[in-house]
């Protein structure tokens, strides 16, 4: 049974895991993804893809396991707002993470039949890569917005619920902003990763806190006084 106690050093250690998992599956993939010929080398190192792949899936499975295990408290603060939390950052995140690793799966078989066809096959196996690749970008910058409404939440929850500290949720609260920019500018184009850092930068000081200082006992105590009434 995960307790009070031991809730913040779970969720901490998820944050950590999950932001791990992405960057190493940025790492193992990413220069075959952007490479000119990408269908060919993809389909000469289909096992960091499928590396890759797993990595985003074990990012996905992390980040959306924090909401379900902050709910039991944050739905003494809002249960509704608690609710949309497990929607946005649970449910809606996983599954588009799982999407986004089918589709480099796809990707891969995709290449792997594109280096034995011949015209008029391979033109159109390029085509439809090529619009999994364009398809991608849109996809990842959704996936942007969508961590940012459920990131609203949490953070709004957290600062009300006063589980950690109020600096350090509002952080979280204003570093989305920035976030949703970036995501809704990449939807036309326009790259502003630097834009993510804030809120980056915020959670994996939050994970540390959580995993060293945990939720303070006073919050928990008005939550649990405010369940009873």
């Amino acid at each position: 049974m995960v307790t009070a106690k031991k809730t913040p050093i779970f969720v901490g250690m998820l944050f950590i895991v999950g932001t791990l998992s992405g960057v190493l599956s940025v790492v193992v993939t990413k220069s075959l993804l952007e490479n000119a010929d990408y269908l060919v080398v993809i389909a000469a190192n289909g096992t960091r893809i499928i590396i890759g792949s797993i990595f985003i899936v074990i990012m996905g499975i992390s980040l959306a396991m924090v909401p379900v295990l902050l709910f039991p408290l944050l739905k003494k603060q809002n249960e509704v707002l608690a609710i949309g939390a497990l929607v946005f950052r649970g449910v809606l995140e996983a599954v588009m993470y799982v999407i986004i690793a089918v589709k480099m799966l796809f990707l891969y078989s995709i290449s792997q039949r594109y280096i034995q066809a011949l015209p008029p096959e391979s033109l159109y196996l390029k085509s439809l890569a090529d619009l999994l690749q364009a398809a991608d970008i849109y996809l990842m910058n959704l996936l942007g917005i969508v961590f940012f409404i459920g990131a609203l939440m949490i953070y709004y929850l957290l600062y009300q619920s006063k589980l950690i500290p109020r600096w350090l949720s509002a952080w979280g609260f204003l570093g989305g902003i920035p976030y949703f920019v970036a995501s809704l500018s990449g939807m036309f184009g326009l790259e502003i990763e630097v834009f993510l850092f804030p809120l980056a930068a915020q959670e994996m000081i939050m994970a540390l806190w959580l995993i060293v200082k945990g939720f303070d006992e006073n919050a928990i105590t008005g939550l649990s006084a405010n369940d009873v009434l």
